[in-house]
């Protein structure tokens, strides 16, 4: 039979090797007090594992291979991190294992005990071509129990993302709100325009918005400045203010401009325009510079979205997309759907590990509160799930299926995956 060991930790971690006496190749009685815990790092795959072997009782690790030979082809008879394995759990036994005082390693022959139709179930969603590996099944499951393995692929999903804020964190020598700047920045580029929107932020510290911030022409001017956009010659009187304005405040703290060729406007609609884009930061920024101290002492995180709301845009964008091209009803306030963009994928984040790094749980909890308030995002992803009976009611439920597909579906990792577990065994 061809299958992967992780299904020999599948039955060994949920005892699915039936009911039967267990006992090793030399006949003396295995009982199973404890299974140990499945590792997913370098070393034996269960640690504190707790068996009676024969009359003795044993505490240590227990290690699984297809075959008993491949101890050997992975050379854990020269790695001393399985020295305290007490058991080796096997599909066939095709060779004997001894440890280094030259006693037998006591061996377990799984083949035979656990019933075919655990790798008939486990076969059929690993070949499956469908969106995701159980599509036809999901229905079948209790939605609690899908409901419960999301929460945790959501915390997982949060603790990957939050890496990288605390990556940030450290080279701004623990500043969290120009870490959080920056990460706004980011987000304001929505994946097309998000790395230069990052240099831009990166080539303007928070704190240079402080020294301006009652003057709203000096904000704009250094952002359409830093971001190239005022390298040209302009018709209207506003974007030439902002030109004098940069040159000024240019030589004054020695500002050097992003490449223009950066930002990307093809196959865009003209409401996302990185122009506009710049233009409804600045306005943010005027609005409220140091977002993350206030965010923090927020009370109710259902009302949010006003932080992005009614921003105070120059009026010179109602009638333009660019500063040389005139456009017609221009709206002038970020879409619905690209503020809770915004608050999923920056607001929450930061929550989350705020609260983590500090342990602050408090924090935490208001971060899962803010994505159970935002309505589900509608993707072709979310949609697949959809169709397929599981029942998306906010961002939290989305963003845990985002995670659920891209490191469980996408890879068929149903032998680690809650969901798919419960199909398995079924």
């Amino acid at each position: 039979m061809n299958f992967p060991e992780e299904f020999l930790h599948f039955i060994w971690q949920f005892r699915l090797y039936g009911a039967q006496t267990l006992r090793t190749t030399t006949g003396e009685t295995i009982e199973v007090l404890q299974q140990g815990t499945l590792n997913n790092d370098a070393g034996p795959d269960f640690s504190k594992a707790k068996l009676i072997i024969g009359d003795t009782t044993w505490v240590g690790n227990v290690e699984i291979h297809i075959k008993s030979s491949d101890w050997l082809v992975h050379n854990h008879q020269i790695d001393s991190a399985y020295e305290n394995v007490i058991l080796h759990v096997v599909y066939e036994d095709d060779e004997p294992i001894y440890r280094k005082d030259g006693t037998i390693l006591p061996v377990l022959i799984l083949k035979g005990l656990f019933p075919l139709y655990l790798l008939a179930n486990y076969e059929q969603l690993i070949t499956s071509t469908n969106n995701f590996p159980c599509e036809k099944q999901i229905h079948t499951v209790d939605e609690f129990l899908i409901n419960g393995f999301l929460s945790r692929v959501l915390v997982e999903r949060l603790e990957q993302k939050s890496t990288e804020v605390y990556d940030k964190l450290r080279t701004l020598k623990g500043d969290w709100d120009e870490t959080f700047y920056h990460f706004m920045a980011r987000n304001f580029g929505f994946n097309v325009n998000a790395t230069p929107m990052e240099m831009l932020a990166q080539s303007l510290p928070q704190q240079l918005f402080a020294k301006h911030k009652d003057n709203s022409l000096q904000i704009e001017a250094l952002i359409f400045g830093q971001a190239g956009f005022l390298n040209q010659t302009f018709e209207d009187e506003y974007p030439n203010q902002l030109k004098r304005e940069y040159l000024f405040l240019q030589k004054k703290y020695s500002l050097k401009p992003i490449d223009i060729s950066l930002w990307k406007f093809m196959r865009m609609r003209p409401q996302n325009f990185p122009t506009l884009r710049l233009a409804q930061f600045a306005a943010l920024i005027v609005n409220s510079n140091h977002l993350f101290s206030k965010i923090l002492v927020m009370r109710d995180y259902r009302n949010s979205q006003v932080l992005f709301e009614n921003l105070p845009v120059n009026p010179f964008w109602e009638t333009h997309y660019h500063f040389n091209k005139v456009a017609e009803n221009v709206s002038l306030q970020l879409g619905k759907s690209s503020i809770q963009n915004m608050l999923i994928n920056t607001l929450s984040l930061f929550l989350f590990a705020y609260g983590k790094a500090l342990d602050q749980h408090n924090y935490v909890t208001r971060s899962f509160y803010l994505l159970e308030n935002i309505p589900s995002e509608n993707n072709a992803i979310i949609k697949q799930y959809e169709a397929a009976g599981v029942l998306v009611k906010n961002a939290f439920n989305s963003q845990a299926l985002l995670q659920l597909k891209k490191k469980y579906c996408n890879e068929k990792k149903c032998l680690t995956c809650g969901i798919g577990i419960k199909i398995l065994k079924q």
